[in-house]
């Protein structure tokens, strides 16, 4: 979870309600934070621009090579963080025309655009896709015999499917519930209909759930994929005469240091990443402190978007499994 405030407001605005009654804390916030912020938002937007255009150049070029009918979830990882980073264009170019929200039209664009909302829902989806082809390739590495005979096209599809489902149930509903237009402001994350115990619980259930659960995945799949591409390449070379080399074993220890690169790539800068965004979560979680927070909001946004930007490599590494 985070605090998102806007730039064009001399006023952050929290909400908290527990059950007996609702409190609503006002602070000034410097000019010096709000072009702090500015800054930061136009990074933002830059980062989803190349992200948008490096995106739809792999997507087209899988498309092109006839790869979309083989690598069907790289292809939609790469769907979803062009989805990502296209909504996230249009997100932070309208928080910087600074328009004002009014009527129905402006509480629907709060609540879908500029809030978050939109964005939030392709970054659940893109980190719960790369679950699915952290798995995928585990059972096609690990356990060949039983992919092959049991894993079929209809649950990949499956997959797909419910990675932009789960990505938007488990996102929207959440912005529905917490985001707010406040005197023709938009607010993300300002209403927050718990106790703090239970706002803790919710905090330590999030980083176990979307931070370590994810990493520990990771580490798991690619780990038992280097293992299993370990024995190959020994069991190679024990049938090999000293001195000897073969064009399979170069190829195993080709994939080998593939799979090491990609473990690396996708289980630590995940795991970094991903580390602002968990602490905001714990500092929301404990205490509501919008105009110090402001900024590390955007600092935390860039870097999952960093993040996305990497996925393409991860996806010029997918033919190696």
């Amino acid at each position: 979870m985070s605090e998102e405030t806007s730039t064009d407001s001399h006023l952050s605005v929290v909400m908290t309600t527990s059950q007996d009654e609702m409190t609503q804390t006002t602070g000034v916030t410097s000019s010096s934070s709000r072009g702090a912020a500015l800054y930061f938002e136009c990074c933002v937007l830059f980062i989803g621009v190349i992200g948008t255009a490096a995106n739809g150049l792999v997507l087209y070029a899988l498309v092109a090579s006839k790869q979309h009918n083989k690598q069907e979830l790289i292809v939609n990882q790469n769907a979803l963080d062009l989805y990502s980073c296209l909504v996230l264009v249009i997100t932070y170019a309208i928080k910087l025309s600074k328009i004002q929200y009014t009527g129905s039209l402006g509480y629907w664009l709060c609540m879908f655009i500029s809030s978050g909302n939109l964005v939030g829902c392709g970054l659940e989806g893109s980190t719960i896709n790369l679950i699915f082809v952290a798995i995928e390739r585990y059972l096609k590495v690990v356990h060949p015999n039983w992919s092959k005979n049991k894993l079929r096209k209809w649950m990949i599809y499956v997959a797909m499917v419910l990675a932009w489902v789960f990505g938007f149930g488990s996102t929207m509903p959440l912005y529905f519930e917490t985001a707010a237009v406040i005197n023709g402001v938009c607010y993300a994350f300002v209403i927050l209909k718990m106790n703090p115990e239970n706002k803790l619980v919710l905090t330590v259930i999030d980083w176990l759930t979307s931070y370590f659960a994810i990493i520990l995945i990771f580490v798991f799949c690619y780990g038992k994929i280097l293992m299993a591409i370990r024995r190959q390449a020994r069991v190679m070379a024990s049938h090999n005469p000293a001195g000897s080399s073969t064009a399979h074993t170069q190829q195993l220890n080709q994939i080998q240091t593939s799979v090491i690169k990609t473990m690396i790539l996708v289980c630590a800068f995940f795991a970094i990443a991903w580390l602002p965004q968990k602490i905001l979560v714990i500092v929301v979680g404990v205490h509501n402190r919008p105009n110090f927070m402001e900024n590390f909001y955007y600092v935390a946004l860039f870097f999952q978007f960093l993040y996305i930007c990497t996925n393409i490599k991860k996806i010029t590494k997918s033919e190696c499994f």
